[in-house]
């Protein structure tokens, strides 16, 4: 079982369990274009996001295989929302995850979803257990690629017009990060 001790202060971050007063500041960033561009949803009205942020305000305990932990990212210096994470739990068996991340893009650019991301990957690492954790994106998607490249995740995979989204076929890259590269890297 999974129940992070939020906040989780990083050097420029406060990450946490996300609340209902985050709707306006989630469907900021998630009623973007720009940002839905890669995603499996297009860009979100406030009762879109507003349904979204339901199910990330109940997932902030992982405790069986196909829940999901939702993790808020905030600028600490200003309490701004910023970012969205979230580790599912794929696989009790075979101890496997997958992390994922939506950033606002006035932010990009800046190591903040770095920041992030490394602290989810070690509480999937470090406090659930994990053996793997992986992380997928659109072939096209060249940051989230080069930020799972960054955070140590090699690329195993480019899967050539494997899924058809928003209508047209896209290739998928997958990404891996095992426990010990994990170790290695601490």
């Amino acid at each position: 079982m999974l129940r992070p001790d939020f906040p989780i202060i990083t050097q420029r971050l406060t990450l946490r369990a996300f609340t209902p007063a985050d709707l306006d500041e989630l469907n900021s960033f998630q009623s973007r274009a720009d940002v839905a561009r890669y995603l499996y949803w297009g860009p979100r009205s406030r009762a879109e996001s507003a349904a979204a942020l339901a199910k990330r305000v109940h997932s902030s305990t992982l405790s069986k295989e196909g829940q999901f932990l939702a993790v808020a990212a905030e600028l600490t210096e200003t309490g701004q929302l910023i970012g969205d994470l979230n580790l599912e739990y794929l696989s009790s068996e075979h101890r496997q995850g997958e992390i994922g991340f939506v950033f606002h893009p006035d932010h990009h650019g800046k190591g903040l979803a770095a920041e992030a991301a490394v602290e989810v990957l070690r509480l999937g690492f470090e406090d659930l257990g994990l053996h793997r954790i992986i992380g997928r994106c659109d072939g096209r998607n060249t940051a989230s690629a080069a930020l799972m490249d960054r955070l140590g995740m090699k690329k195993e995979a480019h899967l050539r017009e494997n899924e058809i989204v928003k209508g047209e076929w896209c290739d998928e890259l997958v990404f891996a990060m095992l426990e010990h590269e994990w170790k290695a890297s601490r």
